[in-house]
Order: C-alpha cells, then sequence, then structure tokens
C-alpha cells in the first residue's frame, strides 16, 4: 500500500520514523531554487533601494532561521540540532533571477535535506515578501536538493 514511503505503518497510518537505532554521523545536504522577476525589481534588490532594507541579507536571515524550525512546520521531521546553516544568493540578470543555495549541516541519526529545503523555500518567500510591492508576479521555481551526504544510505548527488 505505502511500499518504500517510511512514514507510513502497515496499517497506512502516518507516524514519525524511529532514528533511534541509527548510528549518529556527520550529514550535510545542499538545496537550491530561484525566483524569477521583472528586471526593475532584481535592479532594486542589486542596488539596495528597497523600501524594506537590504532584501538578500533579510532573506538570509530567514533563510537560517527556517532552517532551524523545519521541526516545527512540517509534522514529521524530526527537530535537529544543526551545526551549521550557510545561504548564499547569486543574482542571474539574464535569466533575471536570485538564486538561493542553502548548505545544512548536523551530526545526527537522520539527514537534513528537509531543513535545507525549508531554509531554501523561506530566502525565496522572504524576497517575495519584501519586494510584492513592485511585482506581485514574482515565480519560485526549481526548488531541490543538490546533494547530501552521510547516514547509512551515504552520498547521493543530483
Amino acid at each position: 500500500m505505502h511500499e518504500g514511503l517510511t512514514h507510513f505503518d502497515a496499517t497506512g497510518q502516518a507516524h514519525m520514523v524511529d532514528v533511534g537505532e541509527k548510528a549518529e554521523t556527520h550529514r550535510v545536504a545542499i538545496a537550491s531554487g530561484a525566483i524569477r522577476m521583472r528586471p526593475e525589481t532584481l535592479a532594486i534588490i542589486q542596488s539596495g533601494t528597497a523600501k524594506k532594507g537590504d532584501v538578500l541579507g533579510i532573506a538570509r536571515v530567514a533563510a537560517i532561521m527556517g532552517a532551524k524550525r523545519t521541526s516545527d512546520l512540517i509534522p514529521l521531521c524530526h527537530p535537529l540540532a544543526l551545526t551549521r546553516v550557510t545561504v548564499d544568493f547569486a543574482l542571474d540578470t539574464e535569466a533575471s533571477s536570485a538564486i538561493c543555495t542553502a548548505q545544512v549541516e548536523t551530526i545526527g541519526k537522520t539527514g537534513v535535506e528537509m531543513e535545507a529545503l525549508t531554509a531554501v523555500q523561506i530566502g525565496l518567500l522572504t524576497i517575495y515578501d519584501m519586494c510584492k510591492a513592485v511585482d506581485r508576479g514574482m515565480v519560485m521555481t526549481d526548488v531541490k536538493v543538490l546533494e547530501k551526504h552521510g547516514g547509512k544510505s551515504g552520498d547521493w548527488i543530483a
């Protein structure tokens, strides 16, 4: 019925996965995503003249906060003690986009893919929030895990 889906028991009921017997290892996940906007909006971000302030600086802090709060947002995620969260933004003038990349790390029994994905999405949402007064048509796209390391399954690269 739910073959391969670890968040369901034999009867199909949702549950938090038991990671108690898993080994603690260094876990790393990297995720990215983009937000497309009008060129004029990107120029405002680049110049630092947005009415609400430093868009990318605030989005970076929001993304880090999002990574730390992932288990509060995603019902079956384990609360994790994160050891590192880095968030970078690149501006692509040709595509009129801001690209967010987050790397999250922990020493633990479960991976940090959800934390990296949450960081990216919160960073992009913050850009939307700060710039929506001038561009309501922004589109968040391509949010994905780029790589993960650690744990029994080892390394995975997209």
